[in-house]
């Protein structure tokens, strides 16, 4: 089967997927050329058939599921296509892609990535005022930390403003133990991480501590804040609503993976 999405998912650098749609629609897309959409089974898992051949990432690997819910979800979204293949509307196609061509064969490196993100974490680092500011930052932000807290015994430094603070290595070692091993897994934890500014946030998820709705809103308390102040900025809110599919596709990975 020839490489449906290689060229398109690979157009722009980043993780920018606002730019990446506008190269989409710069690159032609491929015609649906596929009738039937079917979950196999097999050695390497549960794989996406399309008229019975499977299919396989941009750098030839079988897209493959350890679960047979995650394999029928991406067989929905092949199904769903029209007369062209358009990826930017198979967000979890796109993250296994990812994570089985680059997350999993420098797993080490994406985790300390994720790790090095909760060293200047943002829940870190508080406003100095107005008050009403500090106040919605402490509501969505300090349960995350007492989580960490009381659940892994990993306590952090706080600061006002962005003077940098070196956290205790005890604690980030505790954020290291909840990375994933797994590509899959990780791939999801190191989106959400990116997509959020916030490892911690993206670990809440993964470990079902806060709902996707809940470290969204925690991620964008600063973004919302300045919004209300200044009015809504429409390409910004272009950007986000296409940073939040991503966001859903990665925390609903994760679920799926269960």
């Amino acid at each position: 089967m020839r490489d449906l999405l290689e060229g398109i998912e690979d157009s722009v650098p980043g993780d920018d997927p606002v730019a990446r749609a506008r190269a989409a629609q710069r690159t032609p897309l491929p015609k649906r050329f596929y009738t039937d959409v079917s979950v196999g089974e097999g050695e390497g898992g549960f794989t996406i058939l399309l008229d019975g051949r499977p299919v396989r990432t941009p750098a030839r690997r079988l897209l493959a599921a350890p679960t047979r819910a995650l394999a029928e979800a991406m067989a929905a979204e092949w199904a769903a296509q029209a007369s062209e293949i358009n990826p930017f509307f198979m967000p979890l196609t796109r993250l296994v892609n990812v994570a089985l061509d680059r997350v999993a064969p420098e797993a080490d490196a994406v985790r300390d990535e994720v790790v090095l993100y909760a060293g200047s974490d943002m829940l870190f680092y508080r406003a100095e005022g107005p008050q009403k500011l500090v106040e919605r930052q402490a509501a969505h932000w300090d349960r995350v930390l007492d989580w960490m807290n009381e659940a892994h015994d990993a306590r952090f430094f706080l600061a006002e403003g962005v003077r940098h603070v070196a956290q205790p290595e005890a604690a980030l070692a505790q954020v290291r133990a909840l990375v994933p091993l797994a590509p899959l897994a990780l791939g999801a934890v190191h989106s959400m991480t990116t997509l959020t500014g916030s490892a911690l946030l993206a670990l809440a998820v993964a470990e079902d501590r806060l709902t996707v709705d809940e470290a969204w809103v925690a991620a964008h308390v600063d973004e919302d804040w300045n919004r209300e102040q200044w009015g809504e900025d429409e390409a910004a809110s272009a950007r986000r609503a296409a940073r939040r599919t991503e966001m859903d596709a990665a925390a609903r990975l994760i679920r799926l993976l269960a």
